[in-house]
């Protein structure tokens, strides 16, 4: 990778690539579709549309043998006129589960899973009905998938207060290969988390960054937010000296070639991956709590929810956190706290006399 493309960049580079192969399993005529909708769309979404797009086209030859022998790529767009919304049922029916045709491995989708791909679906037979290509668009008949509403999962004061401490000393008791690899990580563990808690940014923002893009005169970070547009995040002084530790420790990395610009590192010299992070942070939030799943998302929403409490100004909390659509911040922020709902614990006495 020259020394001048960005991680971004990088990375729709990967996707354009990946879309290619992609496209050459999928029939010819779905090309017209993905070349339109590229300037609407990131390289991510339409990688992601491509891979769901196939998984519609294998659903569909294996349950007609006839289709099966034309092949895939073969497929002429009057193929998707065939089709009822008896059809578009079954097919999501079907993805709840199945059996991958590579590897026969076993897939699920839950109901988020499901919409979506529902909604590549949709957007596909959209296209070429809007073009006259096809003469209907039974996609459209068919109810889209109910999500439901999940509890939101943070971390509290306490529990933010716990999981950066267990960072800073859950070394204390080791020896050997795994003390000196935990004195390897350990600021930079830190200098992740306490980004990630300080400024509530995605896991791909976080890992995307360079080391240009901390501007300590200001206490702000560059960002490429999801969509593609540019953003500074400020950040206070608990995320300040967590920077500064991991970035005096960083002088003694010699990274690989290309990756030289890289804020955080893996072990292995290079720019650290979106897994590696999920990995780490579900590492040490596991000896916190056991009955919170924590991710990088999930300090994301403990921010979220730490500013609207704070501040109350849902407008602030949507515009950091890089919402375009504020009631998709209300959604999650505004709603009862926990603090408050704790209260009907102890509201409704049973027995006058019961003692604690």
């Amino acid at each position: 990778m020259a020394a001048n493309i960005t991680y971004h960049e990088q990375t729709d580079m990967d996707n354009i690539r990946k879309l290619r192969e992609v496209l050459k399993t999928l029939p010819a005529f779905a090309k017209d579709y993905f070349r339109a909708i590229e300037p609407t769309t990131s390289t991510k979404t339409r990688i992601s549309y491509a891979y769901d797009i196939r998984i519609f086209f294998q659903f569909l030859i294996s349950q007609n043998p006839s289709l099966a022998k034309i092949g895939i790529p073969n497929l002429n767009v009057s193929v998707l006129d065939q089709l009822k919304p008896i059809d578009i049922e079954e097919y999501m029916e079907y993805l709840k589960l199945y059996d991958s045709p590579n590897d026969q491995t076993t897939i699920t989708n839950g109901e988020r899973g499901l919409k979506r791909k529902i909604s590549s679906l949709r957007s596909f037979y959209t296209y070429y009905y809007k073009r006259q290509a096809i003469e209907t668009n039974p996609v459209q008949l068919v109810d889209m998938p109910k999500i439901h509403d999940k509890a939101i999962i943070r971390l509290d004061a306490g529990e933010t207060a716990a999981l950066l401490d267990y960072i800073e000393h859950c070394g204390d008791q080791l020896t050997g290969q795994r003390k000196a690899y935990y004195e390897k990580t350990k600021l930079r563990d830190l200098a992740i988390v306490t980004l990630l808690l300080g400024t509530g940014i995605r896991v791909s923002e976080c890992v995307g960054l360079d080391v240009e893009d901390i501007d300590f005169r200001n206490n702000g970070i560059r960002l490429i937010r999801k969509g593609g547009s540019e953003m500074v995040v400020y950040f206070g002084p608990e995320v300040e000296k967590a920077l500064k530790d991991y970035l005096e420790a960083r002088k003694a990395i010699s990274p690989l070639e290309g990756h030289e610009h890289a804020l955080f590192y893996s072990t292995q010299r290079k720019r650290i991956g979106v897994q590696a992070v999920e990995n780490l942070v579900k590492k040490y939030a596991r000896a916190i709590t056991t009955t919170k799943k924590i991710t990088p998302h999930k300090l994301r929403s403990t921010y979220g929810t730490t500013l609207y409490q704070e501040t109350g100004d849902i407008y602030l909390v949507a515009d950091v956190l890089g919402h375009k659509d504020v009631n998709t911040t209300k959604k999650h922020y505004a709603a009862m706290d926990d603090a408050r709902r704790r209260k009907a614990a102890t509201a409704i006495r049973l027995r006058e006399d019961y003692e604690d």
